[in-house]
Protein backbone atom coordinates (compact mmCIF):
# COMPACT_ATOMS: atom_id res chain seq x y z
CA UNK A 1 0.00 0.00 0.00
CA UNK A 2 1.35 3.40 -0.94
CA UNK A 3 2.71 5.46 1.93
CA UNK A 4 0.80 8.58 2.93
CA UNK A 5 3.86 10.25 4.45
CA UNK A 6 4.10 13.00 1.87
CA UNK A 7 0.37 13.67 1.81
CA UNK A 8 0.51 14.34 5.54
CA UNK A 9 3.51 16.58 4.95
CA UNK A 10 1.58 18.50 2.31
CA UNK A 11 -1.22 19.22 4.76
CA UNK A 12 1.31 20.27 7.36
CA UNK A 13 3.02 22.62 4.93
CA UNK A 14 -0.32 24.13 3.89
CA UNK A 15 -1.10 24.77 7.53
CA UNK A 16 2.32 26.27 8.11
CA UNK A 17 2.04 28.46 4.94
CA UNK A 18 4.98 28.80 2.48
CA UNK A 19 8.80 29.49 2.04
CA UNK A 20 12.03 30.14 0.19
CA UNK A 21 15.20 32.04 1.06
CA UNK A 22 14.94 35.84 1.24
CA UNK A 23 17.89 38.27 1.29
CA UNK A 24 15.97 40.64 3.61
CA UNK A 25 16.66 40.65 7.38
CA UNK A 26 15.42 37.60 9.25
CA UNK A 27 11.94 37.99 10.76
CA UNK A 28 11.80 38.67 14.47
CA UNK A 29 9.01 36.18 15.10
CA UNK A 30 7.19 33.22 13.62
CA UNK A 31 4.14 35.41 13.02
CA UNK A 32 6.22 37.93 11.09
CA UNK A 33 7.69 35.15 8.94
CA UNK A 34 4.15 34.16 7.94
CA UNK A 35 2.75 37.62 7.36
CA UNK A 36 5.72 39.25 5.60
CA UNK A 37 6.15 36.67 2.87
CA UNK A 38 5.96 37.09 -0.88
CA UNK A 39 3.02 36.59 -3.21
CA UNK A 40 3.82 35.15 -6.65
CA UNK A 41 1.63 35.33 -9.74
CA UNK A 42 2.24 33.45 -12.97
CA UNK A 43 -0.26 33.76 -15.82
CA UNK A 44 -0.12 32.39 -19.36
CA UNK A 45 -2.47 32.64 -22.31
CA UNK A 46 -1.64 30.29 -25.19
CA UNK A 47 -3.02 29.45 -28.60
CA UNK A 48 -1.79 26.17 -30.10
CA UNK A 49 -2.71 24.63 -33.42
CA UNK A 50 -1.70 21.16 -34.67
CA UNK A 51 -2.00 19.83 -38.22
CA UNK A 52 -1.12 16.10 -38.09
CA UNK A 53 -1.70 13.39 -40.66
CA UNK A 54 -4.47 10.99 -39.64
CA UNK A 55 -6.25 13.42 -37.29
CA UNK A 56 -8.56 16.40 -37.47
CA UNK A 57 -6.72 19.70 -37.00
CA UNK A 58 -6.50 20.74 -33.35
CA UNK A 59 -7.11 24.27 -32.06
CA UNK A 60 -6.49 25.02 -28.41
CA UNK A 61 -6.82 28.30 -26.55
CA UNK A 62 -5.93 27.76 -22.90
CA UNK A 63 -5.33 30.00 -19.91
CA UNK A 64 -3.18 29.18 -16.89
CA UNK A 65 -3.02 30.97 -13.57
CA UNK A 66 -0.73 30.14 -10.65
CA UNK A 67 -0.95 31.92 -7.32
CA UNK A 68 1.69 31.22 -4.71
CA UNK A 69 2.87 32.42 -1.34
CA UNK A 70 6.34 32.03 0.18
CA UNK A 71 7.10 33.13 3.71
CA UNK A 72 10.34 34.47 5.07
CA UNK A 73 12.72 31.99 6.62
CA UNK A 74 12.47 31.62 10.39
CA UNK A 75 15.14 29.71 12.32
CA UNK A 76 15.96 27.75 9.20
CA UNK A 77 12.39 26.79 8.32
CA UNK A 78 10.61 27.74 5.13
CA UNK A 79 7.33 26.77 3.45
CA UNK A 80 5.57 27.37 0.15
CA UNK A 81 2.11 26.82 -1.30
CA UNK A 82 0.95 27.37 -4.88
CA UNK A 83 -2.40 26.76 -6.52
CA UNK A 84 -2.88 26.28 -10.25
CA UNK A 85 -5.82 26.49 -12.64
CA UNK A 86 -5.66 25.54 -16.33
CA UNK A 87 -8.83 26.42 -18.23
CA UNK A 88 -9.55 25.57 -21.89
CA UNK A 89 -11.28 28.45 -23.66
CA UNK A 90 -11.35 26.81 -27.09
CA UNK A 91 -11.12 23.01 -26.89
CA UNK A 92 -11.05 21.54 -30.38
CA UNK A 93 -8.31 19.08 -29.44
CA UNK A 94 -7.62 15.76 -27.75
CA UNK A 95 -6.12 16.49 -24.34
CA UNK A 96 -4.74 12.97 -23.74
CA UNK A 97 -7.12 12.36 -20.82
CA UNK A 98 -10.07 10.94 -22.72
CA UNK A 99 -12.25 13.98 -22.03
CA UNK A 100 -12.43 15.08 -25.65
CA UNK A 101 -12.71 13.33 -29.01
CA UNK A 102 -9.60 11.37 -29.97
CA UNK A 103 -10.24 12.15 -33.65
CA UNK A 104 -8.46 15.45 -32.99
CA UNK A 105 -4.69 15.82 -32.86
CA UNK A 106 -3.37 15.91 -29.29
CA UNK A 107 -2.60 18.99 -27.22
CA UNK A 108 -1.45 17.87 -23.77
CA UNK A 109 -3.14 20.67 -21.78
CA UNK A 110 -6.16 19.25 -19.93
CA UNK A 111 -8.38 21.25 -17.60
CA UNK A 112 -6.75 21.25 -14.15
CA UNK A 113 -7.50 22.82 -10.76
CA UNK A 114 -5.17 21.71 -7.99
CA UNK A 115 -2.36 22.44 -5.54
CA UNK A 116 0.71 22.61 -7.76
CA UNK A 117 3.29 22.97 -4.98
CA UNK A 118 3.15 22.72 -1.20
CA UNK A 119 6.34 22.04 0.68
CA UNK A 120 8.14 22.55 3.99
CA UNK A 121 11.90 23.06 4.08
CA UNK A 122 14.66 23.35 6.64
CA UNK A 123 18.14 24.78 5.99
CA UNK A 124 21.15 24.20 8.24
CA UNK A 125 24.29 25.99 7.12
CA UNK A 126 24.76 24.75 3.52
CA UNK A 127 22.35 21.82 3.63
CA UNK A 128 18.66 22.09 2.77
CA UNK A 129 15.94 19.48 3.06
CA UNK A 130 12.54 19.92 1.40
CA UNK A 131 9.50 17.72 2.00
CA UNK A 132 6.27 17.89 0.01
CA UNK A 133 5.03 18.65 -3.47
CA UNK A 134 7.75 20.47 -5.38
CA UNK A 135 9.55 21.05 -8.65
CA UNK A 136 12.83 19.27 -9.27
CA UNK A 137 15.15 20.03 -12.19
CA UNK A 138 18.56 18.39 -12.37
CA UNK A 139 21.31 19.38 -14.81
CA UNK A 140 19.76 20.21 -18.20
CA UNK A 141 16.48 18.37 -17.38
CA UNK A 142 17.38 15.49 -19.73
CA UNK A 143 16.41 12.95 -17.08
CA UNK A 144 14.70 14.87 -14.24
CA UNK A 145 12.66 17.97 -15.11
CA UNK A 146 9.44 19.91 -14.70
CA UNK A 147 8.09 19.76 -18.30
CA UNK A 148 7.73 23.53 -18.04
CA UNK A 149 6.49 24.05 -21.59
CA UNK A 150 3.10 22.49 -20.88
CA UNK A 151 0.45 24.49 -19.04
CA UNK A 152 0.39 22.02 -16.13
CA UNK A 153 3.99 21.25 -15.27
CA UNK A 154 5.37 18.09 -13.69
CA UNK A 155 5.92 18.10 -9.92
CA UNK A 156 7.01 15.51 -7.39
CA UNK A 157 5.74 14.47 -3.98
CA UNK A 158 9.22 14.00 -2.63
CA UNK A 159 11.87 14.46 0.02
CA UNK A 160 14.88 16.30 -1.43
CA UNK A 161 18.20 17.03 0.29
CA UNK A 162 20.77 19.31 -1.31
CA UNK A 163 24.19 19.95 0.20
CA UNK A 164 26.78 22.56 -0.83
CA UNK A 165 29.19 22.16 2.09
CA UNK A 166 32.13 21.37 -0.19
CA UNK A 167 33.50 24.15 -2.38
CA UNK A 168 31.98 24.23 -5.88
CA UNK A 169 30.22 20.92 -5.17
CA UNK A 170 26.49 20.22 -5.14
CA UNK A 171 25.18 16.92 -3.80
CA UNK A 172 21.51 16.04 -4.30
CA UNK A 173 19.44 13.13 -3.07
CA UNK A 174 15.70 12.77 -3.66
CA UNK A 175 13.15 10.16 -2.72
CA UNK A 176 10.20 10.39 -5.13
CA UNK A 177 6.92 9.04 -3.75
CA UNK A 178 4.58 10.29 -6.46
CA UNK A 179 4.97 11.77 -9.94
CA UNK A 180 2.34 14.44 -10.60
CA UNK A 181 2.35 14.36 -14.37
CA UNK A 182 1.13 16.96 -16.85
CA UNK A 183 -2.19 15.13 -17.41
CA UNK A 184 -5.34 15.23 -15.34
CA UNK A 185 -5.12 12.31 -12.89
CA UNK A 186 -8.78 11.46 -13.42
CA UNK A 187 -8.26 10.59 -17.08
CA UNK A 188 -6.58 7.77 -18.97
CA UNK A 189 -3.07 9.11 -18.19
CA UNK A 190 -2.86 8.90 -14.38
CA UNK A 191 -0.23 10.21 -12.03
CA UNK A 192 2.37 7.62 -11.09
CA UNK A 193 3.05 6.06 -7.71
CA UNK A 194 6.78 5.93 -7.17
CA UNK A 195 9.41 4.28 -5.02
CA UNK A 196 12.37 6.01 -6.63
CA UNK A 197 15.79 7.18 -5.48
CA UNK A 198 17.69 9.98 -7.22
CA UNK A 199 21.41 10.69 -6.67
CA UNK A 200 23.25 13.56 -8.37
CA UNK A 201 26.71 15.01 -7.64
CA UNK A 202 28.33 17.86 -9.56
CA UNK A 203 31.69 19.61 -9.21
CA UNK A 204 32.27 22.96 -10.89
CA UNK A 205 35.91 23.42 -9.86
CA UNK A 206 37.58 22.07 -12.99
CA UNK A 207 38.94 24.67 -15.47
CA UNK A 208 37.30 22.82 -18.35
CA UNK A 209 33.79 22.78 -16.89
CA UNK A 210 31.37 21.03 -14.56
CA UNK A 211 31.61 17.28 -14.01
CA UNK A 212 28.39 15.55 -12.95
CA UNK A 213 27.77 11.94 -11.92
CA UNK A 214 24.30 10.53 -11.33
CA UNK A 215 22.33 7.42 -10.48
CA UNK A 216 18.56 7.44 -11.04
CA UNK A 217 16.78 4.37 -9.64
CA UNK A 218 13.20 4.83 -10.82
CA UNK A 219 10.40 2.46 -9.85
CA UNK A 220 6.81 3.24 -10.87
CA UNK A 221 3.30 1.90 -10.51
CA UNK A 222 -0.23 3.17 -11.20
CA UNK A 223 -3.71 2.53 -9.92
CA UNK A 224 -5.24 2.06 -13.36
CA UNK A 225 -6.42 -0.39 -15.99
CA UNK A 226 -4.12 -3.42 -16.45
CA UNK A 227 -2.70 -2.26 -19.80
CA UNK A 228 -1.90 1.22 -18.45
CA UNK A 229 -0.51 -0.26 -15.24
CA UNK A 230 1.86 -2.48 -17.22
CA UNK A 231 3.02 0.42 -19.39
CA UNK A 232 3.71 2.57 -16.34
CA UNK A 233 5.61 -0.21 -14.57
CA UNK A 234 7.76 -0.80 -17.66
CA UNK A 235 9.02 2.80 -17.45
CA UNK A 236 10.92 1.76 -14.31
CA UNK A 237 14.65 1.84 -14.93
CA UNK A 238 18.09 2.24 -13.36
CA UNK A 239 20.27 4.84 -15.12
CA UNK A 240 23.91 5.61 -14.30
CA UNK A 241 25.70 8.43 -16.08
CA UNK A 242 28.45 11.01 -16.28
CA UNK A 243 28.54 14.40 -18.01
CA UNK A 244 31.07 17.17 -18.59
CA UNK A 245 29.85 20.60 -19.69
CA UNK A 246 31.61 23.92 -19.93
CA UNK A 247 32.10 27.28 -21.58
CA UNK A 248 35.43 28.79 -22.65
CA UNK A 249 35.65 32.52 -23.46
CA UNK A 250 38.36 33.58 -25.91
CA UNK A 251 37.80 37.32 -25.60
CA UNK A 252 34.92 39.69 -24.84
CA UNK A 253 33.18 38.78 -28.12
CA UNK A 254 33.92 35.10 -28.71
CA UNK A 255 33.31 32.00 -26.60
CA UNK A 256 32.84 28.26 -27.08
CA UNK A 257 30.66 25.77 -25.20
CA UNK A 258 30.45 22.00 -25.13
CA UNK A 259 28.71 19.06 -23.50
CA UNK A 260 29.74 15.40 -23.38
CA UNK A 261 27.56 12.82 -21.65
CA UNK A 262 27.22 9.07 -21.37
CA UNK A 263 24.70 6.92 -19.48
CA UNK A 264 23.82 3.26 -19.29
CA UNK A 265 20.39 1.94 -18.39
CA UNK A 266 18.69 -1.34 -17.47
CA UNK A 267 15.32 -2.50 -16.20
CA UNK A 268 14.61 -1.92 -12.51
CA UNK A 269 11.93 -2.47 -9.90
CA UNK A 270 8.51 -3.20 -11.39
CA UNK A 271 9.75 -3.33 -14.98
CA UNK A 272 9.26 -6.67 -16.72
CA UNK A 273 11.25 -5.76 -19.85
CA UNK A 274 14.72 -7.16 -19.11
CA UNK A 275 16.88 -4.85 -21.26
CA UNK A 276 20.09 -2.80 -21.44
CA UNK A 277 20.58 0.38 -23.47
CA UNK A 278 23.03 3.28 -23.60
CA UNK A 279 22.76 7.04 -24.07
CA UNK A 280 25.38 9.51 -25.24
CA UNK A 281 25.60 13.01 -26.61
CA UNK A 282 28.34 15.25 -27.98
CA UNK A 283 27.57 18.94 -28.44
CA UNK A 284 29.75 21.87 -29.48
CA UNK A 285 28.69 25.49 -29.68
CA UNK A 286 30.14 28.89 -30.47
CA UNK A 287 28.98 32.40 -29.68
CA UNK A 288 29.94 35.77 -31.16
CA UNK A 289 28.43 38.66 -29.21
CA UNK A 290 24.68 37.94 -29.37
CA UNK A 291 24.87 35.25 -32.08
CA UNK A 292 25.11 31.52 -31.27
CA UNK A 293 25.57 28.34 -33.29
CA UNK A 294 25.40 24.83 -31.79
CA UNK A 295 25.84 21.41 -33.39
CA UNK A 296 25.18 18.11 -31.65
CA UNK A 297 24.74 14.38 -32.01
CA UNK A 298 22.57 12.52 -29.50
CA UNK A 299 21.89 8.78 -29.32
CA UNK A 300 19.20 7.05 -27.28
CA UNK A 301 20.18 3.43 -27.67
CA UNK A 302 18.26 0.17 -28.03
CA UNK A 303 18.52 -3.40 -26.82
CA UNK A 304 18.66 -5.31 -30.13
CA UNK A 305 15.80 -3.27 -31.57
CA UNK A 306 13.39 -4.45 -28.88
CA UNK A 307 13.45 -1.75 -26.16
CA UNK A 308 14.62 1.84 -26.48
CA UNK A 309 16.38 3.96 -23.84
CA UNK A 310 13.85 5.60 -21.50
CA UNK A 311 13.66 9.08 -19.95
CA UNK A 312 10.18 9.12 -18.36
CA UNK A 313 10.80 12.10 -16.02
CA UNK A 314 12.58 14.34 -18.52
CA UNK A 315 11.47 17.68 -19.91
CA UNK A 316 11.19 15.98 -23.29
CA UNK A 317 9.96 19.02 -25.21
CA UNK A 318 13.44 20.53 -24.88
CA UNK A 319 15.00 17.59 -26.74
CA UNK A 320 14.49 15.84 -30.10
CA UNK A 321 12.38 18.60 -31.61
CA UNK A 322 9.46 20.77 -30.52
CA UNK A 323 6.96 18.72 -32.53
CA UNK A 324 7.17 16.12 -29.73
CA UNK A 325 7.21 13.18 -32.14
CA UNK A 326 9.65 11.21 -29.98
CA UNK A 327 8.39 11.64 -26.43
CA UNK A 328 9.07 7.90 -26.11
CA UNK A 329 12.17 6.39 -27.72
CA UNK A 330 11.35 3.99 -30.57
CA UNK A 331 12.16 0.34 -29.89
CA UNK A 332 15.01 0.58 -32.40
CA UNK A 333 16.57 3.57 -30.63
CA UNK A 334 16.93 7.13 -31.88
CA UNK A 335 19.73 9.28 -33.25
CA UNK A 336 19.34 13.05 -33.44
CA UNK A 337 21.82 15.09 -35.47
CA UNK A 338 20.96 18.73 -34.88
CA UNK A 339 22.01 22.28 -35.60
CA UNK A 340 20.72 25.32 -33.72
CA UNK A 341 21.25 29.03 -34.37
CA UNK A 342 20.26 31.92 -32.14
CA UNK A 343 20.43 35.70 -32.26
CA UNK A 344 19.26 38.71 -30.35
CA UNK A 345 17.48 40.96 -32.83
CA UNK A 346 17.34 44.76 -32.48
CA UNK A 347 15.32 45.55 -29.38
CA UNK A 348 14.28 42.97 -26.75
CA UNK A 349 13.69 40.14 -29.27
CA UNK A 350 15.36 36.74 -29.07
CA UNK A 351 15.39 34.45 -32.13
CA UNK A 352 16.17 30.73 -32.29
CA UNK A 353 15.99 28.18 -35.11
CA UNK A 354 16.91 24.51 -35.26
CA UNK A 355 17.07 21.55 -37.64
CA UNK A 356 16.96 17.86 -36.64
CA UNK A 357 17.82 14.78 -38.68
CA UNK A 358 16.47 11.65 -36.98
CA UNK A 359 17.50 8.04 -37.53
CA UNK A 360 17.56 4.67 -35.80
CA UNK A 361 20.46 3.79 -33.52
CA UNK A 362 22.19 1.59 -36.10
CA UNK A 363 21.75 4.39 -38.69
CA UNK A 364 20.15 1.87 -41.05
CA UNK A 365 16.90 3.82 -41.25
CA UNK A 366 16.23 7.52 -41.71
CA UNK A 367 13.21 8.26 -39.55
CA UNK A 368 12.36 11.91 -40.06
CA UNK A 369 13.44 15.54 -40.22
CA UNK A 370 12.24 18.60 -38.35
CA UNK A 371 12.58 22.38 -38.51
CA UNK A 372 11.89 24.58 -35.46
CA UNK A 373 11.74 28.36 -35.04
CA UNK A 374 11.10 30.66 -32.09
CA UNK A 375 10.78 34.40 -31.44
CA UNK A 376 10.44 35.87 -27.94
CA UNK A 377 9.68 39.54 -27.27
CA UNK A 378 10.25 40.68 -23.68
CA UNK A 379 8.28 43.84 -23.07
CA UNK A 380 9.60 44.13 -19.50
CA UNK A 381 10.62 41.89 -16.59
CA UNK A 382 7.06 40.72 -16.07
CA UNK A 383 5.54 40.41 -19.54
CA UNK A 384 6.75 38.50 -22.61
CA UNK A 385 5.27 37.27 -25.89
CA UNK A 386 6.27 34.12 -27.80
CA UNK A 387 5.71 32.81 -31.31
CA UNK A 388 6.88 29.24 -31.95
CA UNK A 389 6.79 26.88 -34.93
CA UNK A 390 7.64 23.20 -35.53
CA UNK A 391 7.42 21.21 -38.77
CA UNK A 392 8.10 17.46 -38.71
CA UNK A 393 8.11 15.25 -41.81
CA UNK A 394 9.00 11.66 -42.64
CA UNK A 395 8.91 9.06 -45.39
CA UNK A 396 8.08 6.35 -42.84
CA UNK A 397 4.60 5.05 -42.10
CA UNK A 398 3.01 4.86 -38.65
CA UNK A 399 1.58 7.21 -36.05
CA UNK A 400 4.95 8.01 -34.45
CA UNK A 401 6.36 9.42 -37.70
CA UNK A 402 3.19 11.04 -39.07
CA UNK A 403 3.85 14.43 -40.65
CA UNK A 404 2.80 17.28 -38.41
CA UNK A 405 2.99 21.05 -38.09
CA UNK A 406 2.56 22.93 -34.83
CA UNK A 407 2.28 26.64 -34.13
CA UNK A 408 2.01 28.55 -30.86
CA UNK A 409 1.24 32.13 -29.83
CA UNK A 410 1.71 32.85 -26.17
CA UNK A 411 1.73 35.64 -23.59
CA UNK A 412 3.40 35.18 -20.17
CA UNK A 413 3.14 37.35 -17.07
CA UNK A 414 5.13 36.74 -13.92
CA UNK A 415 5.24 38.69 -10.68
Amino acid sequence: MKSHLLHIALLASIGASALIADPAPAPASFTESLTHGKVSINARLRYETVDQDGFADADALTARLRLGYTTKAYKGFQAMIEGEAVTPIVKDYFDSTGTNGSNYAAVADPEVYHVNQAWLAYTYEKTKGTLGRQKLILDNARFIGDVGWRQNDQTFDAFVVQDKSFEKTTLTYAYLERINRIFDDSGAQPDWDSNSHVFNASYAGFPIGTLTAYAYLLDFDADSAPAVKTAVRNNSNATYGLSLAGTRPFNKDWKASYRLEYATQSDYGNSALGYNADYYVAELGGAYKTYTLTAGYEVLGSDNGLVGFKAPLATMHAFNGWADAFLATPAGGLTDTYLKAGAKAPGPVQLLAGYHFFGTEDAATTLAQEFDALAVYKLNKQLSFTAKFAKFWSDQTGAATADRTKFWLQADYAY
